[in-house]
């Protein structure tokens, strides 16, 4: 289990993040038209998961925005914005916000990505939800950075994601 801290109370995950120079673990997650959507449909993109419990606080909705800003200069890659939020709601966000160079993808059907990728809270306010962690994928499908971030109300280090592509 991953250990972390909600405003400094601590609270656990449901196992670690997957290791950087493994395989990807395929997902089936949901975006906003409700279609599905995995892994293998990225295939040949670099890929940032940028993981997290919901668009309805403010720490998530940051990590969003920033994300859809540094992915206008990103090049072969695409950001996938992944959390239990219900697909309406992130098109909602998205759309009020104006946010089109991020995908947002949803695990609300039964937490399945939550749980291949270890990341799901396992205990205290947020259980169920996902943890907030940053992965990058390559354009083989391979595991190249995972950042666990250990406050879930902090922001993701930006600086170490893009210096990690």
């Amino acid at each position: 289990m991953a250990k972390i801290t909600l405003k400094g109370n601590p609270i656990n995950t449901i196992g670690e993040l997957p290791k950087v120079g493994e395989k990807a673990v395929d997902f089936d997650l949901i975006q906003n038209d409700l279609s599905h959507a995995s892994l293998s449909a990225f295939k040949g993109s670099k890929l940032v998961l940028n993981i997290f419990p919901s668009l309805d606080t403010g720490t998530c909705a940051a990590s969003v925005r920033y994300f859809n800003q540094a992915a206008g200069n990103m090049d072969n890659t695409k950001v996938l914005c992944i959390s239990r939020d219900l697909p309406f709601a992130q098109a909602r966000f998205c759309g009020a916000e104006g946010l089109d160079n991020v995908i947002t993808l949803s695990d609300f059907v039964a937490g399945e990505f939550g749980k291949k990728y270890k990341l799901t809270i396992a205990d205290g306010p947020l259980a169920n939800l996902l943890s907030r962690a940053v992965i990058i994928v390559d354009e083989n499908g391979v595991v190249t950075y995972t950042q666990q971030v250990s406050e879930i109300v902090d922001e993701p280090n930006y600086d170490d994601v893009l210096s990690n592509l």
